[in-house]
């Protein structure tokens, strides 16, 4: 396995990871939303972000050379290994917690499919086209609750308020790159996440002006998620995300 494969490995596996993992925490809503058509909404939008996961683990597999399939990557790695965004395995804690949490994710993976479009590796272009078209309805759905919970009665906006406060530090967690991003950036392949940050900047004040909200002056910050340093959530995300292939090695449906 050449270098450059080796690093789209890693590359490819963070981005399908963040979207397995959110995907599973959407998950846990299915049967629980607040109403009939939101827990639809919530279920769609999970199954949306576990194919996003599907095609990029997929990649991922087929460039590090081992011989591991996208279930293999998915159901048969420890926690150290996931190399998700933190923000993806918080828990889901309120309705307004996990509109907060998807809301920051989404206007994230906008951004960074909009510029992994432009990459010179065919296949994470094209990967990024298609989920883009995912995560635009995802930034409006989010978004569209934010405000709504944000202008909303004394209640939701100090719900909201908490919820903001609980996330913000796992933000700067978002934007981290390592030797991987420089030499994948110098290659044209991956994406220059400065500019990811500039306009997620934007977007979160927009939005948030519309919702009467503020941005956080704290900058505190927790980081990691690329050196597979996490919370301790995950774990026990994953603990209930493969027990049943680890209980029965090889079970199809």
């Amino acid at each position: 396995m050449s270098e450059l494969n080796k690093n789209i490995a890693e590359y490819s596996l963070r981005i399908g990871d963040t979207s397995l993992i959110l995907g599973q925490r959407l998950a846990e809503w299915c049967g629980h939303g607040p109403i009939l058509e939101e827990d639809i909404a919530l279920t769609n939008v999970s199954l949306d972000l576990i194919g996003q996961a599907r095609a990029f683990l997929t990649y991922a597999g087929e460039n590090e050379g081992l011989n591991r399939s996208e279930d293999d990557l998915a159901f048969l790695r420890e926690a150290r290994e996931y190399k998700n965004r933190l923000m993806a395995e918080q828990p889901n804690g309120d309705y307004a917690q996990t509109m907060i949490r998807q809301f920051f994710l989404s206007v994230y993976q906008y951004y960074f499919f909009t510029e992994l479009m432009k990459s010179k590796d065919a296949t994470l272009a094209a990967l990024a086209e298609k989920s883009l078209k995912e995560v635009t309805y995802h930034v409006r759905h989010s978004s569209e609750w934010v405000i709504r919970f944000g202008d909303g009665t004394e209640e939701s906006h100090v719900r909201t308020l908490e919820a903001i406060d609980t996330l913000w530090k796992y933000t700067g967690d978002l934007f981290e790159t390592d030797q991987v991003d420089i030499d994948l950036v110098k290659a044209g392949i991956a994406v220059d996440m400065n500019v990811v940050r500039g306009n997620w900047d934007k977007k979160i004040n927009e939005v948030f002006e519309k919702a009467t909200l503020t941005v956080p002056e704290d900058s505190f910050m927790i980081g990691g998620s690329i050196k597979g340093l996490h919370s301790e959530h995950l774990g026990h995300l994953l603990s209930e995300m493969q027990v049943l292939p680890r209980s029965f090695p090889g079970v199809e449906w």
